[in-house]
C-alpha cells in the first residue's frame, strides 16, 4: 500500500454515518464475515495496489483524487443521507465496511472504493457517465471478494498444494487489481468537476461495460482454480455469499433506479419553477384579457357585425394560402377591431393553427410600442405551449427580466419570436396585430419584421390599421399579402352596422321603450348614440327628437358632445378631466385621476360621485373596473385637434407642467416612511401584503411619471426654470422626500423606472444632488428591490430627518452626508460602515461636496461657514 494512503488511514478517524431512520423490519443481511487473516489480507491488497501502480502510469493522480474524495465524503456526510428508508441497504453495506476496517486497518484500501460507490449510488446529482449498474455489482459482491483470501488460501496447507495455492493467489491479486482500478476510475469521474486541475493531461476511459467484464472474467478465473484447491464446504460457503450478493445486487439496482427517478422529478420541478419565474417576468399584459376588456367597452361582440368577413373572398384566399399577410384597412369607427375579435373567435376553433394576438392602444404605454407587441405575442404563444419557454430561457437566463425591458429589448424579443416560429410546435401559426396606427415607438421596425417573417416562415399574419401613408408604403411593398379595404366593401360594412343597430335598438327598447330609427354607417357612431340614449336622464318620449338633433359623422357628433359639456354646471371640471385623459401615458384609475385633477373635496369621499362626473364628459370617456379610458382613438384625435382650445387653452406643454406640479405636491403630501407598516427592515417584497385601502393607490401614477411631465413641459418657461434651480421644487423634493419616493416605487416593483427617471432628470438639471441620487439608486438598486425598508436599515442610507445633503466621491467608494446633527459623516460604500465623523459646525449641514480628486471635502452650514476637510485624516484644513 502507498505510504500516503497508510498515513491517511492511520491518522484520520473513520467518519461516522449521520443519523438515519430505523431500518426496515427485515433488511437484507450480508453473509457472515469470517475474521480475516490480517497479515495475508494486507499483503494481497498491497500487492494488488503496487502492481496496479506499476501498470497504470496515471495511478498516482487517481490516488490523489480518491484522497480528495475521501475528505469530501467526511465534509458532506450529512448531505448525502436524504433518502430515508429507501437506502437502508446502503447502511447494511456500510456496516460490512465498518467490520472489515476495524478488523484490519490496512484493509481500508479495499473498502475506500466501496464507500465512494455507495456515495455515488445515493447521490442524485452524480455525473451521468458513471456506470451505476457496474457499481451496484461491485458493491454487492464486495463481501465475497473479502472472504476469498480467508476461505481459499490456507497457509497451513501442505507443500503438495503450494503450486495450486500460488496460482490461486495470483488470480485473487489480479481480481483485486481489477476491482481497485474500476473503483478508482469511478471516483475520478465522480469528482472530475471538483478536481478538474488533475485532468488537464489525464483522459479517463469510460468503457464501463468492458471494465466490469474484466472484473467478472477475473472472478471466473478464481472460481475455476478454486475447484482444484478447496473443499466442497469452502466452495459452498462462497456460493452462499455469492447468492446473498445477487440479492443485494438486485436491491441496490432498485435503489439507484428510485434515486434517479426522484432526481428527474426534482430537476423537473426545479426547471418548472424557473420556467414560471421566466413567464412571470415576461408578462406585461395578457392579450386575452385585453380582448375581453375591449369587447366589453364596445358593448359586446355581435356575430352579425363580423360574420361577413368570414365569407369574404379575400379572407378565404388568405386562409387557403400556406403563408402571407392579411391586411384590414379602413377609416376610424369602421369596426376593424370588431372584425379582428370575430376572426380570432373563428380561428380559435382550429387547434391545428396556434394563434397569438395583440391589440395596440395609443393611450396605454404597455400597448403602444413595437417591443410590447412582440412581448405580448410571445407571452400568448408560451402560455398556450409551455415547451416554447425554452426559447425565452435562452435569453432570460443570461440577464433576467432586464432582457425584456432594457435598451436591447426589441432585438431580444424579435430573436425569441423568430426562433419560436421555427419550432415545429407552432407550425403554421397565425399572428394578429390590431391597430398598427396606434403603435407609436418602433412601428417601422415592427412592419419590417412582419413583412420579413411572413415571407420567410410558415407563420401567417393578420393586421389592421387606418389608411396611413407610412403603413401603406411599407405593407404595399410586399406581394405576399391580401388587402381588405373597408371603404371598398361599403355594402358589407353597412349590413354589419345595420345588424349592430338592430341589436342596440332592441336593447334600448327593453331598457327605455325606444322605437327604431337609427341609421349611420359606422359602428362607433352607433355606439356613441346608444350611450346618449341610454343615459339615466334620457326619456323615451324624447328619443326621436334626440335622434333628429344628433348629426351624422363622428366629428359632428363629437362637436355636439362638447357643446353639451360646455353647457353643463360641471363644465370646468369636465374640461380638466378631458385634458388629463388626453395627456396621460396610460389609462388611470379614478383615484389617480382625482389626485391629478384635484376636484372639490366632496368627490374624494364619494367615489360614486366621481363616476358620475366622469360620465358627464359626454361619451368621450368610459369607466371599466375603475379605470378611465378614452372611448376611441378618434375621440383623442378630435380633442387634441379640434377641441384643444377648450380643454387645453394654454397648450399641451402647459398641461404637462400643471400635472408635474400637481404630482410632486400629492406625492410629497402622501408619502412617508414605512407607508405599508411593514416594520421589519428585511421584509421581503415577495411577502408583501397589500393594505386595504391602499395608501399608494392615488399616487401610483404620479410616482412613476412626474419626471416625464417635467421633461415634456415647457422648459423655457420662467416658472419651470425656477423649479430646476438650487432650492427649487425638485431640489427640495429630493432632499426631503427622495427616500420615501424610492420606497413607494419599490413597493410597486418599479425601482428600474427610478433609474430612468433620474437619467432624464440629469439631462435637465446639471446639479450634484441629482447626480448623487442617480448614483445612489444604481448602487443599492438590488437591495431596495428585494426589501424596500432596507433604505432605512443601513446607516449608509441617508434619512430626510437627519441627512440634508449627500455626495459621492468621484471613484464611487465613499459617500459623504451632511446632517441635522451638525456633523459630516463619511461612509464606505462597499460595507455601509461610517468611517469618519467630522465635527466643527454650529448648525445644520446644508451641503457637502468632494473635490474632483477626492482628497478634500467641502461642507456648508446654516451657521454661515464653509469648511474644507482632509478626506483621509478628517482634519479641518
Amino acid at each position: 500500500m502507498g505510504p500516503q494512503w497508510r498515513r491517511m488511514f492511520r491518522r484520520s478517524p473513520r467518519p461516522t454515518s449521520p443519523h438515519r431512520a430505523p431500518s426496515p423490519a427485515n433488511p437484507p443481511q450480508p453473509a457472515a464475515t469470517p475474521q480475516p487473516s490480517s497479515g495475508l489480507q494486507a499483503r494481497l491488497w498491497n500487492h494488488a495496489y503496487d502492481k496496479l501502480k506499476a501498470g497504470e502510469p496515471k495511478i498516482r493522480q487517481m490516488e490523489r483524487l480518491v484522497r480528495v474524495g475521501l475528505q469530501k465524503t467526511a465534509r458532506e456526510a450529512a448531505v448525502k443521507q436524504q433518502m430515508g428508508d429507501i437506502i437502508q441497504i446502503v447502511g447494511v453495506v456500510r456496516g460490512l465496511v465498518d467490520k472489515a476496517v476495524q478488523a484490519s486497518p490496512e484493509a481500508a484500501i479495499a473498502w475506500v472504493g466501496v464507500s465512494f460507490a455507495l456515495e455515488v449510488l445515493s447521490n442524485p446529482l452524480t455525473e451521468p457517465g458513471i456506470n451505476r449498474k457496474g457499481l451496484c455489482y461491485v458493491v454487492s459482491r464486495m463481501d465475497w471478494y473479502w472472504n476469498l483470501v480467508d476461505l481459499l488460501l490456507d497457509e497451513r496447507a501442505g507443500s503438495a498444494f503450494s503450486g495450486l495455492r500460488q496460482q490461486l493467489e495470483t488470480r485473487i491479486v489480479q481480481l483485486y487489481q481489477k476491482l481497485l482500478l474500476y473503483q478508482m476510475r469511478s471516483v475520478c469521474l465522480y469528482h472530475r468537476k471538483r478536481v478538474a486541475v488533475f485532468f488537464r493531461d489525464f483522459a479517463i476511459l469510460d468503457d464501463w461495460s468492458g471494465q466490469i467484464d474484466d472484473v467478472k472474467q477475473a472472478e471466473a478465473a478464481v472460481w475455476k482454480d478454486s475447484e482444484q484447491y478447496n473443499s466442497q464446504q469452502v466452495r459452498s460457503h462462497l456460493e452462499g455469499i455469492a447468492g446473498a450478493a445477487e440479492r443485494q445486487f438486485s436491491e441496490l439496482q432498485g435503489i439507484t433506479s428510485a434515486i434517479q427517478d426522484q432526481t428527474r422529478r426534482q430537476e423537473q420541478l426545479h426547471q418548472e419553477k424557473k420556467d414560471k419565474q421566466c413567464l412571470d417576468d415576461l408578462y406585461d399584459t395578457d392579450p386575452v384579457h385585453d380582448k375581453t376588456r375591449i369587447q366589453n367597452t364596445k358593448g359586446g361582440l355581435l356575430r352579425d357585425s363580423y360574420a361577413w368577413v368570414l365569407d369574404n373572398p379575400d379572407f378565404k384566399k388568405w386562409r387557403t394560402d400556406t403563408r402571407g399577410l392579411f391586411w384590414i384597412r379602413g377609416d376610424p369607427g369602421k369596426g376593424k377591431t370588431i372584425l379582428l375579435c370575430g376572426i380570432i373567435d373563428e380561428l380559435e376553433k382550429d387547434p391545428a393553427h396556434p394563434l397569438a394576438y395583440f391589440f395596440c392602444q395609443a393611450t396605454e404605454q404597455k400597448l403602444n410600442t413595437a417591443t410590447a407587441v412582440l412581448r405580448g405575442l410571445i407571452y400568448s404563444l408560451v402560455h398556450q405551449h409551455p415547451s416554447l419557454i425554452s426559447h425565452v430561457r435562452k435569453e432570460y437566463d443570461g440577464g433576467g427580466k432586464q432582457r425584456f425591458e432594457g435598451p436591447n429589448a426589441w432585438e431580444v424579443m424579435s430573436k425569441i419570436l423568430e426562433a419560436m416560429l421555427t419550432d415545429p410546435i407552432v407550425n403554421a401559426a397565425v399572428l394578429i396585430v390590431d391597430a398598427l396606427d396606434e403603435c407609436g415607438a418602433g412601428r417601422p421596425k415592427l412592419l419590417d419584421l412582419i413583412i420579413r417573417v411572413s415571407a420567410s416562415s410558415r407563420a401567417k399574419w393578420i393586421v389592421s390599421s387606418r389608411n396611413w401613408p407610412d403603413i401603406e408604403e411599407t405593407l404595399g411593398s410586399t406581394t405576399q399579402k391580401v388587402t381588405l379595404h373597408l371603404e371598398l366593401n361599403e355594402d358589407s360594412v353597412a349590413a354589419a352596422v345595420e345588424a349592430y343597430i338592430r341589436h342596440k335598438v332592441d336593447k334600448l327598447a327593453r331598457l327605455k321603450s325606444y322605437d327604431e330609427g337609427i341609421e349611420q354607417p359606422t359602428f362607433l357612431w352607433v355606439a356613441l348614440v346608444y350611450e346618449e340614449l341610454a343615459r339615466d336622464s334620457a326619456r323615451p318620449w324624447h328619443a326621436l327628437k334626440a335622434l333628429e338633433t344628433i348629426p351624422p359623422g363622428l366629428d359632428a357628433l363629437y362637436e355636439r358632445m362638447m357643446r353639451h359639456i360646455g353647457d353643463s354646471e360641471d363644465a370646468e371640471l369636465c374640461m380638466h378631466i378631458l385634458a388629463v385623459a388626453c395627456v396621460v401615458y396610460r389609462p388611470v384609475s379614478s383615484k389617480e385621476l382625482a389626485a391629478i385633477v384635484k376636484p372639490p373635496t366632496y368627490f374624494y369621499d364619494n367615489p360614486a360621485a366621481l363616476y358620475v362626473l366622469v360620465g358627464s364628459c359626454g361619451s368621450f370617456l368610459t369607466l371599466r373596473e375603475d379605470i378611465v379610458y378614452l372611448v376611441h382613438q378618434s375621440a383623442k384625435d378630435f380633442l387634441l385637434s379640434k377641441a384643444s382650445g377648450q380643454i387645453l387653452p394654454h397648450g399641451i406643454t402647459h398641461q404637462h407642467r400643471t400635472i408635474f406640479l400637481r404630482s410632486v405636491k400629492v406625492i410629497s403630501r402622501t408619502l412617508h416612511r414605512d407607508i405599508y407598516n411593514l416594520t421589519a427592515p428585511g421584509f421581503s417584497i415577495d411577502d408583501l401584503p397589500k393594505p386595504h385601502p391602499d395608501p399608494l393607490a392615488p399616487v401610483r401614477y404620479s410616482c412613476v411619471h412626474w419626471v416625464d411631465y417635467l421633461q415634456d413641459g415647457d422648459l423655457a418657461e420662467e416658472r419651470t426654470l425656477e423649479h430646476l434651480q438650487d432650492g427649487g421644487l425638485i431640489h427640495t423634493f429630493l432632499q426631503h422626500k427622495f427616500l420615501y419616493w424610492l420606497e413607494a416605487m419599490s413597493l410597486q416593483r418599479n425601482i428600474s423606472l427610478t433609474v430612468l427617471a433620474m437619467r432624464k432628470l440629469q439631462a435637465l438639471i446639471l446639479e450634484g444632488l441629482v447626480h448623487d441620487a442617480h448614483r445612489f439608486i444604481l448602487s443599492y438598486k438590488g437591495a431596495i428591490e428585494a426589501a424596500p425598508l432596507q433604505l432605512y436599515a443601513s446607516a449608509l442610507f441617508f434619512s430626510p430627518t437627519q441627512s440634508v445633503s449627500v455626495a459621492f466621491a468621484a471613484d464611487g467608494t465613499r459617500l459623504a452626508s451632511g446632517s441635522s446633527d451638525k456633523t459630516v459623516k463619511i461612509w464606505d460604500v462597499a460595507t455601509g460602515a461610517c468611517v469618519q465623523t467630522l465635527e466643527g459646525h454650529g448648525d445644520w449641514i446644508n451641503s457637502v461636496a468632494f473635490t474632483a480628486d477626492g482628497t478634500r471635502l467641502a461642507s456648508g452650514s446654516r451657521d454661515n461657514t464653509v469648511k474644507i476637510w482632509d478626506a483621509a485624516t478628517g482634519a479641518c484644513v
